[in-house]
């Protein structure tokens, strides 16, 4: 036993994570490279007084009922549909965010995936392997950002990344937002908002940086997609429910999307009872798909940096402080 406060990490963190924390602070790490089952996760952390979450726990009522002792949830994410931040709150929990730290990789990986999709970069490299390659030929004409019209949906941090990147490539930007970009913003001038419908028609890229909300589950469903050009690709760097899967393979099927390229699957959407348990079968075999594993943040640099920020947030209220970065205040909650 110690009298020390014990700090969870759900998933396996950089070994320089947990020195940061310190000796004063004892610290339980999910040692693998698999999600903890939410039982082995309610009972590594019951004893918990901090617990660094990331994309893959859902952190909720019954979670935490059984981690009486929990004081913050330090996210080492952006986007938080997977916590329940009111039922933190009730029980005077922290939760904290890192705004800033994954917008500029999510949307280097965002340009690589049109790029890639554009190019054709999947077959240009199984060809290559393939040992068929022999010089040059007239093979695998593509789709370049110069003179396209690309369409973000959403334009927050991520989106304007995206944005910025895609205009230095001589792109035409459009957008779709509830909010008009601010008028102050470099951006302005270059963009044009528009209806979403208009914009779908109008893109030959159409990017998905949109967050994942009840108004923005299957934005992009069969209806949607029969507005866009049947050579339009379609990319999604943000959240995988944004999207309908099952229709962007059937579009994809009968000649009504031109590609699609994902870092982000519905079945990771842990805030949905009714997320599918796995991607569907007909868009992994699809030859026009560029997928990656969830690698938007995955820069070394990048992911030290959030852990760091996570675990300076543990320190911060295990010594009886405001975190930073905090999207509640549950001081005055919980018992």
């Amino acid at each position: 036993m110690t009298d020390r406060p014990l700090a969870v990490f759900a998933q396996r963190p950089m070994p320089e994570t947990v020195q940061r924390l310190g000796d004063g602070i004892a610290v339980c790490c999910n040692t693998t490279d698999a999600a903890w089952p939410p039982e082995r996760l309610r009972e590594a952390a019951a004893g918990a007084d901090a617990l660094v979450a990331f994309m893959t726990e859902r952190v909720d009522a019954a979670l935490l009922d059984a981690c009486p002792r929990l004081r913050i949830v330090a996210g080492a994410l952006k986007g938080y549909d997977n916590l329940d931040v009111d039922a933190c709150t009730a029980r005077g929990v922290w939760v904290t965010t890192v705004p800033d730290l994954l917008t500029v990789p999510t949307a280097e990986l965002a340009l690589g995936l049109m790029i890639g999709l554009g190019r054709h970069l999947r077959e240009a490299d199984a060809h290559v392997r393939s040992g068929a390659f022999t010089g040059w030929g007239p093979r695998l004409y593509g789709t370049g950002l110069a003179g396209s019209v690309v369409g973000i949906i959403g334009m927050g941090a991520i989106g304007r990344a995206i944005a910025r990147r895609v205009r230095a490539f001589d792109a035409e930007v459009v957008y779709a937002d509830p909010q008009p970009l601010d008028a102050a913003d470099p951006l302005t001038p270059g963009c044009e908002r528009l209806p979403l419908d208009e914009l779908l028609h109008r893109s030959r890229f159409v990017v998905l940086a949109a967050p994942l909300t009840a108004a923005t589950l299957h934005l992009i469903d069969r209806e949607r997609l029969a507005l866009m050009r049947p050579d339009a690709l379609l990319v999604n760097p943000g959240r995988g429910s944004v999207a309908d899967e099952a229709a962007v393979a059937e579009a994809l099927d009968t000649g009504r999307l031109g590609g699609y390229a994902a870092d982000v699957f519905e079945m990771e959407d842990l805030s949905r009872a009714d997320r599918p348990a796995a991607i569907p079968g007909a868009l992994l075999r699809h030859p026009r798909t560029l997928f990656a594993p969830h690698l938007g943040s995955a820069v070394t640099g990048t992911r030290r940096a959030i852990e760091a920020h996570a675990a300076d947030n543990v320190r911060r209220v295990l010594a009886g402080h405001a975190p930073a970065d905090a999207i509640n205040d549950p001081r005055g909650h919980g018992c």
